[in-house]
């Protein structure tokens, strides 16, 4: 792990995931289909489907646990902005999506009000566009 985090290696690789399951699956899926191609039969047939079951089952889990994470990262960044933006700006909080909000959660506190209030101004809406905006980048290690 990195000492120190910014926009250019903040992206999240599970070695687990990416560098040994992946793989694994990706070479089951081809020998599968070479099985099926040179060697055709219902048992074939079927190591194909589990090959594939197996790889759309680990993709749709990936997905799955980064939703979960975009769900807490969206309740802490509420909590957040609750106190640390002006008052004019907190009846605005509801309007920030999703991606907005993890984007802004590597803003440090003291320019969270003026980039928060910059995305909703300018209605800023691609997470890579915002992330390039923070300044002063506040690490998160704790991700999955």
């Amino acid at each position: 792990m990195s000492e120190t985090q910014n926009f250019q290696n903040h992206a999240k690789l599970v070695p687990s995931f990416h560098f040994v399951t992946l793989p694994i699956l990706l070479v089951n899926l081809g020998w599968s289909i070479y099985r099926l191609v040179h060697a055709f039969s219902a048992d074939s047939v079927i190591a194909l489907l589990v090959a594939l079951a197996l790889l759309l089952l680990a993709f749709t889990l990936r997905v799955m646990v980064l939703t979960v994470q975009d769900r807490v990262i969206r309740l802490e960044m509420r909590l957040r902005m609750q106190q640390l933006l002006p008052a004019e700006i907190r009846p605005r909080i509801p309007e920030f999506t999703v991606g907005q909000l993890v984007a802004l959660r590597f803003a440090s506190d003291a320019e969270l009000p003026d980039l928060a209030r910059k995305v909703l101004q300018d209605n800023l809406t691609d997470r890579k566009a915002i992330k390039q905006l923070v300044h002063d980048w506040q690490p998160d290690f704790v991700r999955a």
